[in-house]
Order: structure tokens, then C-alpha cells, then sequence
């Protein structure tokens, strides 16, 4: 089982085209039930043959998985894996029936996107100091995701071909490597400019053939990645937010907010957003619409919990 592991991870990467991230997540799934199959068989990790795996096994595995209390969200992602896994194995006949076929992924707990204010991200933009070259890239890298609306993994890896100035857009390639073209504002433009012509500043002793092909660029000299941006928006987030979530997503979600807000289409932000469907990008209805009500109640007069008494005529 552990070599089919493998396996499938390399189909995923080559002929599925997941992401780095999607990858990095099942490899982790599918491991965490091989060490429980190995555990539960007492046996070694290697010694464990797929055929051998039932459902019963399956729902053991996810009812200890309850039990450590892990969120909906992850364990719907772990079924996810082992769904696509032996859906693989199936297809390809390392086995002659499916354990997971139907397995019945949990609901995941509903919640609102975290976004930030405009004024929180107004107090963000200007609290990053723009004369060093790194502060230079950081203020890049904000600008885009907000004026974009852009995922990490996107982020990361876009190349400096990938803007268009003249066009004013950029060139960004998503999930299952699917392009989409994004306009860029003059704020978002202005900062790419300036960037772009200190940028080499940046080069190191690491700074290979990719990383100079690179938009952005992490201390080592290397193409950006995602864990350095992570910690650079928690940064920025930190001092002028009090958003309880602080990743490049809350600016992703904040986007796709304060432009439903202000009036843009919803079919026009799943554009940008790059959803496959109108029901992934609706959730941004429910955070305007929560915003409303917030305003409502803190400005109507009768919206506030007071009792009001009506008077008798004498």
C-alpha cells in the first residue's frame, strides 16, 4: 500500500495537476491511516497490502479521528483523500472492490469568510516601510492579493511575464492549471513598477534559473513560497487588525467583500475569485448581508433591545 501511495501522489501531481498544497494534504491523510492500519495489523508499515483494507477498518480509523476531537473540515478532507485513493486503486485494478465507495464525507461547520475592514486594510498598507527592498515586496505582495483577490498558491507562482503593464492585467494560473486574467488597479500597478525595477536586489547565491523567472522572491534568494508569505501577512494583520484569523485568505475574502459591497456582480467576482461554480462565491452574500444587519442595529434607533412603552391618552 505504501508504494501505491506513491504512486497516486504522482498521478495527482503529473496527469491531475494538484497542487502543491492539495498534494502536501493527502500525502499526510493517506500516511496517518497507513500508520492506523499498521498499528490495528500490528505490523510493519510496509507490510500493509491494500486488498487487506475494509470499510470497517476505514470507519475505525475516522471514529478515532472524532474522538481526538480533529474540526469537520479536516475529517471531510480525510475522506476525501481516501476516496480518491482507492478510487485510483479500483480504476487501475490494485483491488477488486472499493472500501470507501460511498463513504459519507461529514458535514463541515458553516462560518462566515474572516474579512478585514477598509480601514484595517488602509492602516496595513501604510504601516509597511517601503525603502527597503524586502518592505518594497511585502507592500507588492499585500497590494496584489487585496487588489486581486488571488489564492497563495496563485501568488507564489506567478512570474514576472505574468503582468502586463501595458494591459493593465495580470496572467494567473489556478487550480488544475487554469489561466484567468485579472485587471490591475493604479495603486496595485504603481507599487508593481517601482518593485519591478529594484527587484534584482533580491538575488543570492541561491537565485537559480526559476527565481529569476520569479515575481517574488523569499530571503534565500529563491522563488517565493508560501510558508514565508503566511508569516508576512500574519505580520502586517497583527498590528492593525482584529480579524481573529490573519492569513493571505482573509485579504482573498476581503477583496471578493468590499466589491460585493460596493456594487460589482457577483457572476463578475467568480470570475476573479476563479471559482468553478456561482455556490462557492454566494458565501459573500451572506457576509454582506451580515454586515447590513450589523449596521442596522448599531444605527436604527428601533433596532436596539429597548423596550418601548406606548403611552395611554388620558
Amino acid at each position: 500500500m505504501k508504494i501505491l501511495i506513491e504512486k497516486y501522489l504522482k498521478y495527482l501531481n503529473v496527469e491531475r495537476n494538484a497542487s502543491e498544497h492539495t498534494i502536501i494534504s493527502y500525502r499526510t491523510d493517506l500516511e496517518s491511516f497507513l500508520s492506523f492500519m499498521a498499528a490495528l495489523e500490528e505490523t510493519e508499515l510496509e507490510s500493509i497490502d491494500v486488498e487487506s483494507v475494509s470499510r470497517l477498518n476505514i470507519r475505525l480509523w475516522l471514529g478515532e479521528l472524532s474522538e481526538q476531537d480533529y474540526a469537520k473540515s479536516t475529517i471531510a478532507r480525510k475522506v476525501a483523500a481516501l476516496r480518491s485513493f482507492f478510487k485510483y486503486c479500483f480504476k487501475r485494478g490494485h483491488i477488486q472492490k472499493n472500501p470507501a465507495h460511498l463513504l459519507v464525507v461529514p458535514k463541515k461547520n458553516k462560518s462566515l469568510p474572516k474579512t478585514a475592514t477598509v480601514e484595517d486594510i488602509e492602516r496595513m498598507m501604510e504601516c509597511v516601510n517601503t525603502r527597503s527592498i524586502k518592505g518594497l515586496q511585502d507592500r507588492a505582495i499585500l497590494e496584489l492579493f487585496y487588489g486581486t483577490g488571488i489564492r497563495l498558491s496563485e501568488l507564489t507562482g506567478l512570474n514576472v511575464t505574468d503582468i502586463d503593464f501595458r494591459q493593465k492585467q495580470v496572467l494567473v494560473r489556478g487550480k488544475g492549471n487554469k489561466q484567468r486574467i485579472i485587471p490591475l488597479g493604479k495603486t496595485v500597478i504603481g507599487i508593481l513598477k517601482t518593485f519591478k525595477k529594484r527587484r534584482t536586489e533580491l538575488y543570492g547565491p541561491r537565485t537559480d534559473q526559476d527565481a529569476k523567472k520569479a515575481l517574488f522572491l523569499a530571503a534565500s534568494g529563491q522563488r517565493m513560497y508560501n510558508r514565508a508569505v503566511n508569516y508576512m501577512v500574519e505580520k502586517y494583520l497583527k498590528r492593525t487588525s482584529e480579524v481573529t484569523q490573519k492569513s493571505p485568505h482573509v485579504l482573498r475574502h476581503s477583496f471578493a467583500t468590499h466589491m460585493l459591497d460596493n456594487g460589482a456582480d457577483i457572476r463578475i467576482i467568480k470570475e476573479f475569485l476563479g471559482h468553478a461554480n456561482l455556490a462557492a462565491t454566494q458565501v459573500y452574500t451572506h457576509t454582506s448581508v451580515e454586515r447590513l444587519k450589523n449596521v442596522y442595529k448599531q444605527a436604527h434607533p428601533r433596532a436596539k433591545n429597548k423596550q418601548h412603552t406606548l403611552r395611554r391618552k388620558k
